[in-house]
């Protein structure tokens, strides 16, 4: 979905708005009416089938349905769900955006001096790097409460399209950003802890939905403008095997654990099929395989573009019927109300099929309470504005920013005192950043706090940007400047990166190095610098930044994502040690001679004839610049290993084949897989002077079958221990879903032979035998 970014949100407007607020909380603002049907307080109604209550959602949607001639149908096939006031039911807009916060993107929701802005969260790929699900799920719980809040006024809907939970395969995507990062295992907890705290209608709710999310874009989507190739036409070729092992398994998560209510397919084609016709993608999976209990959307205009920019079909009615018949059920865009009557007319669909699509649009809105009257009368009607940018829901953003926050080198002059500070330099285009710091996919913000706010709360500050904006090209270089302030601090903070100028949805990089002459500025700084010097990356993607690493005049280097409304108060609580980092790097660093592979090539795995190295920390063979899973702590940590067998048996059936012959591996199902698991259990001890959280990452490196990953990731857990403290963390290992890999025909089995466990320098090998 293509969106204009606004002007950062200035001061001023900031007074206007909170001048605005203060009048509605005197009653001079009345708050809007919802949106809903069923009005309990017209009788013509309540004999409705579909406002029965007491009904199932599917009696309730049938009743309705069975109400509807063909051409009142496909108006509830768009995003736009027209009228219908014979029935009491009012205009509804399906497309709302919630990837990390309530965004004003989706038409289905906008912000008002009642409510004139929501909490801002960090880009999903700096949370992603806290690798703590318990956040994932907390986040998506106060979305979901403000969501309602502003629902319950007329504000929003109930469906919100998001997250995005695309595997982010290749450093130069625009769209990462919005992302979990590279692994399949992340962004499938990322995906499930996520959906549950939006959609979990609490105890006792049943199949009930607080709002409804949506997973996409369903699949192997990642390439948006790369050197002229575009999505809209992209035809993404990828293996059965890379299919099942990489970009299928966050949304099967998606469906299957987090029951999600919608799946969104994708504007590219996969093997020569656009997504949203795929019959065998759509309803063979998505709701064969998986059991998806909702709706599958396209993403906006797909169907127009199959059909106006892909040339797939012959005529706009054949897109209509290609697209339903394969599982379609809503369409953001207006092109199946404008042609599915004709293509039910011309026999090339069946009202029937129409029919099934709409049904699973009434179920889900059916089960947010749509069909249910006034929702200020239902759960969750008591929210309302004041439960909106609430003093603990702003502390979450901050703290899921700082548990972000990945240190990457660090001599020794992190954490920073203030007392020995008097004088700090904050350098960099990005230095007083504000609406950089929430990427895209934004909603207003509560409030911001910039990298210099954040660090001049603290220290006195002298500030400036070094460059004009953060491309950095031409004239905007300033150095003398920056230079100067640099050479009189005792500290310097350098803040640079990227902002959506760099990367964002329909622009993808072309290259890796820090942009236009940051370079210059990064090093000239560093050169000049009187006292230690901090660089700060801010930026949804990776960058080499190679000659930063190896530089003596650079005492530390943070990556910090886009960190939200509260960044700036977040960097500067692990500068001053007031947050000990804990954060681990979602996505590898590779460095600028990566650029030479075509990011089109959507191969996963190395092919050492060719001297393709391969993608992800799964399957790369080349240099890096840092892995995934790098972070240091103001601390360290020493792993012991309390327990894990050496030995585990896989009991097969009498009569299988791999009981006589010798098999390399078997079935990654059936009966053999129940109960087949075991626990690791490790003691983790502060073994520094600093207490803090630590990140315990659980890989495992497979027998060399089926080009299975070099490693991949178990398991992860968040611990936080004081100084000299020790405990323990136990794993429990499916050896059927955790220890599988995928084979060349895309089925998964279980590598026999020696599987070798690591969590940081610790390795213990397992022997998996029948």
């Amino acid at each position: 979905m293509a969106t204009a970014a606004p002007p950062p949100f200035p001061a001023s407007a900031a007074l206007a708005v909170a001048t605005l607020l203060l009048l509605c909380l005197s009653g001079g603002c009345n708050a809007q009416t919802p949106v809903f049907a069923c009005d309990a307080s017209n009788a013509t109604l309540a004999a409705y089938g579909f406002c029965n209550r007491s009904a199932t959602a599917a009696a309730r949607a049938a009743d309705l349905v069975s109400r509807l001639t063909l051409a009142e149908k496909v108006g509830f096939l768009v995003d736009k769900q027209a009228a219908l006031p014979r029935l009491g039911i009012p205009a509804y807009e399906w497309w709302s955006e919630a990837l990390h916060g309530v965004s004003y993107v989706g038409p289905g929701t906008r912000f008002s001096p009642l409510v004139p802005g929501a909490t801002s969260f960090p880009q999903p790929i700096l949370t992603a790097a806290s690798f703590n699900a318990t956040l994932f799920r907390a986040i998506g719980e106060v979305v979901s409460n403000e969501a309602r809040a502003m629902h319950n006024v007329g504000l929003a809907g109930l469906t919100f399209w998001s997250p995005n939970i695309n595997i982010f395969r290749d450093p130069r995507w625009g769209r990462g950003q919005e992302t979990p990062g590279e692994d399949p295992l992340l962004t499938s907890k990322y995906a499930v802890g996520y959906v549950t705290g939006l959609q979990d209608a609490g105890s006792g709710a049943g199949d009930s939905l607080k709002v409804a999310a949506c997973c996409k874009h369903y699949t192997a989507y990642d390439v948006d403008n790369w050197k002229g190739v575009e999505r809209y036409t992209f035809n993404a070729v990828v293996s059965q095997q890379d299919l099942d092992d990489t970009f299928q398994p966050p949304f099967k998560s998606c469906v299957v654990d987090g029951n999600v209510a919608s799946v969104m397919c994708s504007y590219n084609q996969v093997n020569g099929t656009p997504t949203c016709a795929d019959k065998d993608l759509l309803s063979g999976v998505i709701r064969g395989d998986w059991k998806l209990n909702g709706y599958i959307s396209s993403d906006c205009d797909s169907v127009d573009v199959l059909y106006n920019n892909q040339h797939y079909t012959k005529t706009p009615e054949d897109a209509a019927a290609i697209s339903i018949k394969a599982g379609l059920d809503l369409n953001c865009g207006n092109f199946l109300a404008q042609h599915t009557v004709a293509a039910v007319q011309a026999g090339k669909l069946s009202e029937s099929d129409v029919d099934r699509a709409i049904t699973n649009n009434f179920i889900t809105l059916m089960r947010l309470g749509f069909f249910d009257g006034d929702p200020r009368k239902l759960p969750f009607g008591s929210l309302g504005p004041s439960d909106v940018c609430t003093s603990s829901n702003q502390e979450l953003a901050r703290e899921a920013a700082r548990q972000g926050i990945v240190l990457l080198k660090n001599n020794g002059a992190l954490p920073l005192s203030t007392k020995s500070i008097k004088s700090m330099a904050v350098i960099g285009p990005n230095a007083n950043a504000s609406f950089t710091m929430i990427g895209n996919y934004e909603g207003t913000p509560c409030k911001y706090t910039t990298p210099l706010q954040g660090l001049g709360a603290n220290v006195a500050t002298v500030y400036q940007p070094g460059c004009t904006n953060v491309g950095c090209s031409g004239n905007s270089l300033q150095l003398d400047a920056a230079t100067k302030a640099a050479a009189s601090a005792d500290v310097t903070v350098l803040v640079v990166g990227a902002d959506q100028s760099i990367e964002r949805e329909s622009l993808d990089r072309t290259s890796l190095l820090l942009p236009g002459q940051q370079p210059q500025l990064v090093s000239a700084v560093a050169n000049a610098s009187n006292g230690p010097c901090i660089l700060v990356i801010m930026s949804g993607g990776p960058f080499d930044i190679s000659f930063a690493k190896s530089s003596d005049k650079i005492a530390a280097i943070l990556w910090v994502g886009y960190p939200g409304e509260a960044g700036g108060a977040a960097i500067a609580d692990v500068l001053f040690g007031y947050h000990n980092p804990s954060g681990r790097l979602p996505v590898t660093w590779y460095p600028e001679s990566f650029t030479k592979i075509p990011m089109t090539d959507m191969r996963m795995r190395p092919d050492a004839s060719t001297g393709y190295p391969g993608r992800t920390y799964r399957f790369y063979t080349g240099d890096t610049v840092y892995a995934f899973g790098d972070g240091l702590s103001y601390t360290s940590f020493a792993h012991r290993l309390v327990s894990a067998p050496t030995q585990v048996a896989v009991q097969l059936a009498e009569g299988h084949a791999c009981l006589t012959e010798q098999c390399l591996s078997v079935e990654a199902k059936g009966g053999h897989c129940e109960n087949l698991a075991f626990d690791v259990h490790l003691r983790v001890r502060n073994a520094g002077k600093v207490g803090g959280g630590h990140t315990v990452l659980l890989f495992s490196s497979p027998p060399a079958v089926h080009n299975a990953p070099a490693k991949h990731l178990l398991g992860f857990e968040k611990v936080s221990l004081e100084p000299g403290q020790a405990g323990v963390v136990a794993f429990k290992v499916d050896v059927c879903r955790d220890l599988s890999v995928v084979d060349e025909l895309g089925n998964r089995k279980v590598a026999l032979g020696s599987h070798t466990l690591h969590v940081g320098d610790l390795k213990h090998t397992l022997n998996l035998r029948v």
